[in-house]
């Protein structure tokens, strides 16, 4: 984007680190913006997703804490959620895969098995110190958490003093349509983790608190050598601007429901077709055993996607896509899923639907 290829060089050629003794305009600027944005208190930069992760998981132990509870240390999670691959946000990524070679993790973790109000009731208890959860989870297939679960979680979070966390690494900054996922609900979060598209794929992640935590963490208890350097804010003040002055959130609204749109339609011509689920640009399709191969096929045509979970085809296109580029994309993929079918390559119909 000439934009962000224009601050990248003039920041480049004044300052692109300094000593976090030292202030520099950016970083407030971002920080105030960010706040503004989301309804939070304060922000703390990282370089990436998982370090903001591990912050805020330092952070809900260290309100505990100051709330006089030095025994208050459980975290909860969600099943098939992904936080990250250092050790805190690995043992809260509950996926055997990534969590197997690393064993033993942190402590103190506990999975909770469904998306419903019941099974978050029987995990609660005065142990918890926070429930962490992606408000859809993209590593899992794109799975929208259920609004009702959300607003049980608030809820059970606020009975036992615990922290609402929300990862927004992969949904956030705009992605569903809004520039947090959790403002398709009623609820809002203590903390939120922020980091991928921030500045644009330059290294920046962010945690976002109220005020109920903003005070958790003593001076000299956390720390960063990089994260929130001069550069990084400032190419992230431009993403912010650019998503306004372009209005990238109708766009990746409306686009979303045209790729939606005709997603549905290819539905009603393949079998091979499940479950589509999404928001804005953050789509899933559920094709089973068929995901692998068609990924394959479309790469062969020019259209990079992946696989998430095995069975789901995960479509994050950039929020400048065209119309035309998704309709070029909607008939490789009919011709695509054609093809499978013709080679009766999916033995049953609906193949993880």
């Amino acid at each position: 984007h000439p934009r962000l290829v224009r601050v990248l060089v003039e920041q480049g050629q004044r300052m692109i680190h300094c000593s976090n003794l030292f202030y520099h305009p950016f970083q407030g600027q971002l920080a105030r913006r960010l706040a503004e944005l989301s309804g939070m208190a304060r922000v703390f930069f990282t370089n990436s997703g998982t370090e903001a992760i591990e912050a805020a998981l330092k952070i809900a132990r260290a309100y505990a804490r100051s709330q006089g509870h030095a025994d208050k240390s459980l975290i909860l999670a969600m099943k098939n959620a992904f936080h990250g691959r250092t050790f805190g946000a690995l043992s809260i990524t509950a996926q055997e895969k990534y969590q197997a070679p690393f064993r033993p993790l942190v402590p103190d973790v506990q999975i909770i098995e469904e998306f419903s109000a019941a099974a978050l009731e029987r995990s609660f208890s005065q142990r918890v110190c926070a429930l962490v959860c992606e408000p859809i989870q993209g590593e899992a297939g794109v799975i929208p958490l259920p609004k009702e679960f959300l607003e049980a979680a608030r809820a059970l979070c606020d009975r036992y003093d615990a922290l609402l966390i929300l990862d927004e690494i992969q949904c956030g900054m705009g992605r569903t349509g809004k520039y947090f996922a959790f403002e398709h609900t009623r609820i809002r979060p203590d903390l939120v983790t922020l980091a991928k598209s921030l500045a644009a794929g330059y290294p920046l992640g962010a945690v976002l608190g109220n005020t109920r935590v903003a005070a958790s963490l003593r001076p000299g208890e956390h720390g960063t050598t990089f994260g929130g350097g001069p550069l990084a804010c400032r190419l992230a003040l431009e993403v912010l601007d650019v998503i306004d002055t372009e209005g990238l959130l109708a766009r990746v609204e409306a686009l979303g429901g045209h790729l939606l749109e005709g997603l549905g339609a290819l539905a009603r011509r393949h079998a091979t077709i499940g479950e589509i689920r999404g928001l804005g640009l953050m789509i899933g399709v559920e094709l089973g055993v068929a995901a692998r191969d068609t990924v394959e096929r479309l790469l062969r045509r020019g259209f990079i996607c992946n696989v998430a979970h095995d069975t789901t085809l995960r479509l994050l296109p950039p929020f400048v896509i065209t119309r035309a580029e998704i309709d070029d994309f909607l008939r490789a993929l009919d011709t695509v899923l054609g093809e499978i079918e013709a080679a009766e390559l999916v033995p049953e119909a609906k193949q993880g639907a």
